[in-house]
């Protein structure tokens, strides 16, 4: 077992931080002023909303808007709060012990149980990756009219954009996500003031939180939402990245801290809150509304957006944020690739090295549905990845709750009673969920 946790975070040793190349590179000023103090922290919560507006989230919330209309908008909802909550735990314990929760798990854990998580996460972050490459791919495709198998494969050169930013600084590669964020909200903005739909529709999503548990077609793609929400490499990624702050390392420089990287976090997930349910609303006010309930295809939902809506330029906003959204998503996979690998295994890579691995074993499967069963099947690939995901969030839901519930590692910063049964309550709807999951996959549904 590991000694108490704030040691870590003050030692001298540099290979026990977690990105030491950016540890501590931005810096707090010392200000009364809430203001700064924001602003300060600002960037890494945008980092990681980026993870649940990714390709992924497209395809899951196009199929539940376009065949359930607007019935698992309280899916987005609730996957958005359980997400906020998870992602606040993650900053607490990554500010409260200096170490990410890869680190946490190789300290706390026997040999075997960290290989295990260790290996589920590498499965999670390959499937997010996979998700990344579908996105872009057709993206590339509806834009410019290149061919997915030429976009796959274009896809593992986004990695010198990663190592460029980085090398500037992390302020600049915060700066680079945020500027994508808004173009993507702005985009669906605007198609959602196209699409005008009904506010008693939209007020009716929410009525019927249940209703996927009596529908196993839309309890798949319910926990497909789950699954491209929560993402289970971004609680790793949030523990290291809020390490980037230059706060004091003082009980209380922890305790500010925690308090506005909650804030940073809070502020940019209820960004993509919007983000995800503008596109299941704009799939259900659209093709749903138009008795279109077949559409699952990301380039299906491009095709018919002019016809329906009436708006070329709809179309066109559709493929700009989407080649936004999976040209973002490629930093969440880059990072959280080199924290699980360096914090589990204490094994470094160069980062291009390390990209190149998950993009490749990433890109074997796209270039496989494509030559098999062609464009068609992507879809189809890019929902069940998100399942995929889905299936993994117990594997780092369970070790970072007892984690942060642990008074030897938290010390004052440890979360109350209440919270901590909320987020066991969390972890235990996750799992039953997972487990309800794989009875229908196994049924075959």
């Amino acid at each position: 077992m590991a000694a108490n946790g704030h040691s870590g975070g003050d030692a001298d040793d540099s290979e026990r931080r977690s990105l030491p190349e950016v540890f501590a590179s931005v810096k707090v000023p010392r200000s009364r002023f809430w203001f700064k103090q924001l602003l300060a922290f600002t960037g890494p919560g945008y980092i990681i909303s980026v993870g649940y507006m990714d390709p992924g989230n497209w395809a899951t919330a196009i199929a539940g808007g376009s065949k359930f209309g607007y019935t698992l908008l309280s899916v987005v909802f609730v996957s958005n709060l359980m997400a906020m909550l998870l992602q606040a735990l993650a900053a607490r314990l990554g500010i409260a012990t200096g170490k990410d929760l890869a680190q946490a798990c190789r300290d706390e854990y026997p040999p075997a149980v960290r290989l295990t998580l260790w290996f589920f996460c590498e499965l999670a972050i390959i499937a997010c990756d996979l998700a990344e490459i579908i996105g872009t791919a057709l993206a590339l495709k509806l834009l410019f009219g290149i061919p997915m198998g030429v976009g796959a494969v274009l896809t593992v050169l986004d990695s010198l954009l990663v190592l460029t930013l980085m090398q500037r600084g992390f302020r600049w590669l915060e700066a680079f996500i945020a500027g994508l964020i808004l173009l993507i909200a702005g985009s669906f903005l605007f198609e959602i003031i196209l699409a005008a739909p009904k506010a008693s529709d939209l007020f009716g999503g929410f009525l019927n939180p249940l209703m996927p548990f009596s529908n196993p077609e839309m309890l798949y793609i319910a926990i497909g939402i789950l699954g491209a929400t929560v993402m289970p490499h971004n609680l790793y990624l949030h523990s290291s990245i809020v390490q980037t702050r230059g706060f004091e390392r003082t009980p209380e420089g922890r305790k500010n801290a925690v308090h506005w990287a909650t804030m940073d976090s809070s502020i940019a997930l209820g960004l993509a809150l919007f983000v995800n349910g503008a596109i299941l609303v704009l799939a259900a006010a659209v093709f749903h509304a138009s008795g279109r309930t077949d559409v699952v295809e990301i380039d299906q939902a491009y095709s018919l957006l002019t016809p329906l809506m009436g708006a070329k330029l709809a179309a066109t906003l559709f493929g700009v944020a989407l080649l936004a959204s999976g040209l973002n998503s490629t930093v969440t996979g880059t990072l959280a690739g080199q924290i699980v690998m360096e914090g589990f295994l204490n094994l470094r890579l160069k980062p291009w090295m390390r990209r190149l691995l998950t993009r490749g074993l990433a890109v074997i499967p796209v270039l496989g549905v494509l030559f098999v069963y062609g464009e068609q099947g992507t879809g189809r690939l890019l929902v069940f990845s998100q399942v995929v995901l889905s299936m993994q969030l117990p594997f780092a839901v369970i070790p970072l709750v007892s984690f942060v519930s642990n008074k030897r590692l938290m010390g004052e910063l440890q979360i109350s009673k209440a919270v901590t049964w909320l987020a066991w309550t969390v972890a235990l709807i996750i799992v039953v969920l997972n487990g309800m999951l794989l009875r229908e996959v196994l049924r075959g549904a």
